[in-house]
């Protein structure tokens, strides 16, 4: 799965990936960025 990664400013695969939900109740896909570490999220996968 990939998502955007603001730091490296494209999109990369997602490292230790977990589904979690948000405060307002959507899901959402929380992991890492393969490239430089970063948190990144993937909003609507659940």
């Amino acid at each position: 799965m990939q998502a955007y990664c603001f730091k490296c400013r494209k999109k990369v695969d997602i490292k230790n990936a977990q589904s979690v939900t948000l405060k307002n109740g959507r899901p959402a896909v929380q992991g890492v960025c393969s490239i430089c570490g970063t948190k990144v999220y993937r909003i609507g996968k659940g």
